[in-house]
């Protein structure tokens, strides 16, 4: 229990956090998408240069393991659907919740379309693709 309530507040903060930022805003976002402000793009990039080095001291530290892997089929066609949802949307799954929790109405759709293509896609799967829907790790 204490573990599900530290990552809700964790969760939150990142979610605040990402609010402040500007994240939530879809004239922000637009503007990182056309290039006529980068500021969010350059918030990306900081973590990026955050992360990588962070992430070679979680490795030494036994906190975390670099498996190589092959790229799994869908990557590539999840990646394009993701960006072309997220640029007409302007919102990625958490930043949906994040408007959401501004009381952005809007997002409800973004919401929306996000549960149906999720189910959209569990129904077509197995009909024409049919590769692992596992973890990565399936390898």
């Amino acid at each position: 229990m204490r573990e599900r309530i530290l990552t809700v507040l964790i969760g939150v903060g990142f979610g605040f956090a990402l609010s402040r930022i500007g994240f939530a805003s879809w004239d922000e976002v637009h503007g990182m998408f056309t290039f006529s402000d980068l500021r969010l793009l350059f918030t990306f990039m900081f973590a990026v240069a955050l992360i990588v080095p962070s992430w070679f001291v979680f490795e030494r530290l036994g906190m975390a393991a670099w498996v190589k892997r092959s790229i799994h089929p869908g990557t590539v066609a999840g990646g394009v659907l993701f960006g072309m949802g997220w640029a007409i949307s302007g919102a990625c799954p958490s930043i949906g919740l994040v408007q959401l929790g501004e009381g952005q109405l809007g997002a409800i759709w973004t919401l929306v379309g996000i549960f149906a293509g999720n189910a959209l896609y569990a129904w077509i799967h197995p009909r024409v693709f049919g590769w692992s829907t596992g973890s990565c790790l399936d390898d």
